[in-house]
């Protein structure tokens, strides 16, 4: 242990980009992993010729060029353009909110038409001031229907709470359309990598500078790691780092159910959303879709997405971010800053809700910030 540079707690894209620059620059490391592959929640894997996104869809996104320019040195990627679809109870709409969904649920066919509608329907709901919590929220964005069918159900099942009870900021950002354009997000550029995300990863730590080694949990050992390191880049949750000794920060877990139908095509689109309260899962998604219906013909591969509340031995998947968990989570990182040699990064170790574009910059940041 002593003839490296650093150990990298966790093999995702924080972790990997950081042993991926690092050895560039003639650093030795160490990367461990407590799950059996390397890639985190990126992980994909090949079943019947088509690319699984075993831990939910990762569809890459951003408006940085840069960005965009250096995950590409690691894969080609497709021209795919994430336009989920909403299910409520049988009926389906267009995501995000568009003139398309504004037609479907309200027969209106201009942007005025639609504007008119939601302005109605905001008076009628009587919110006055800024919005309170999410569900004044979303009203006040898209009106009390579209709030009522393709917000509410689904945003408490994701986040385990009535919408009353989840600040506005959730869904500040809601994206509202006032165009026929069923394109998810605005960024510049978007895909999905030909052949999957692990290739990504798999190029990244591959280096004689960098040893992996997968089933290690720094846990087991982290006394003997925290003495023997000179530096550690940690990516799993700041609060288990401390033993939890100032509480525990809240996370949101996910369970997937994942199953192989001999057909060609199950639901026609990579993402349904499930938007009522009495569908127990949030979303569906058929995995050939993200490279346009490659693989066998006479298979499928879907996962059904339930969310669930976190508790420790579960899988984290994203922070909850609210003002009480935010408050917290400033302690544990004035407790992180009294420990020079760990850098704590990515969703977990930052307790922020990152996209991958974000912990890529996140990530060359911190290497900005270490070497240069």
């Amino acid at each position: 242990m002593e003839n490296y540079d650093y150990l990298v707690v966790g093999s995702g894209l924080f972790g990997s980009t950081f042993a991926y620059e690092a050895a560039k620059r003639g650093k030795r490391i160490k990367v461990i992993e407590k799950r059996d592959h390397i890639a985190g929640n990126i992980y994909t894997h090949e079943v019947d010729g088509i690319q699984v996104h075993q831990y939910g869809a990762h569809i890459f996104h951003t408006s940085n060029k840069q960005i965009w320019d250096y995950i590409q040195q690691f894969a080609e990627f497709n021209r795919y353009t994430n336009s989920p679809v909403a299910n409520y109870n049988g009926e389906m709409f267009n995501l995000p909110f568009n003139m398309n969904t504004f037609n479907k649920l309200w027969g209106v066919n201009t942007p005025d038409e639609a504007l008119k509608k939601i302005e109605e329907q905001k008076k009628k709901a009587r919110i006055v001031g800024e919005p309170k919590n999410l569900e004044e929220q979303a009203i006040s964005l898209v009106g009390t229907d579209i709030y009522e069918k393709l917000v509410k159900g689904y945003t408490e099942k994701q986040w385990g709470k009535k919408a009353t009870e989840l600040p506005a900021f959730i869904i500040r950002r809601l994206p509202v359309r006032l165009t026929y354009d069923n394109n998810y997000f605005n960024d510049l550029y978007q895909g999905i990598p030909i052949g999957g995300y692990t290739q990504i990863i798999k190029k990244m730590l591959d280096s004689e500078l960098i040893d992996v080694e997968t089933q290690t949990d720094f846990f087991e050992n982290k006394d003997q790691y925290l003495s023997t390191f000179p530096k550690i880049i940690f990516t799993g949750m700041i609060d288990e780092f401390f033993d939890y000794r100032l509480g525990e920060l809240e996370y949101r877990s996910l369970k997937f159910e994942t199953d192989e139908l001999n057909m060609n095509n199950y639901q026609g689109n990579a993402v349904i959303n499930y938007t009522d309260a009495e569908t127990p899962f949030t979303r569906i998604i058929e995995h050939k879709h993200f490279e346009f219906g490659n693989g066998d013909k006479n298979k499928t591969i879907i996962t059904r997405e339930y969310p669930a509340n976190w508790k420790r031995g579960d899988e984290p998947y994203y922070p909850m971010n609210d003002a009480k968990n935010n408050e917290l989570y400033k302690k544990y990182k004035e407790l992180a800053n009294t420990i020079p040699k760990v850098l704590f990064g990515g969703r977990l170790g930052q307790y922020r809700y990152y996209d991958m574009h974000q912990v890529i910059h996140a990530a060359l940041t911190a290497v900005s910030q270490e070497f240069d």
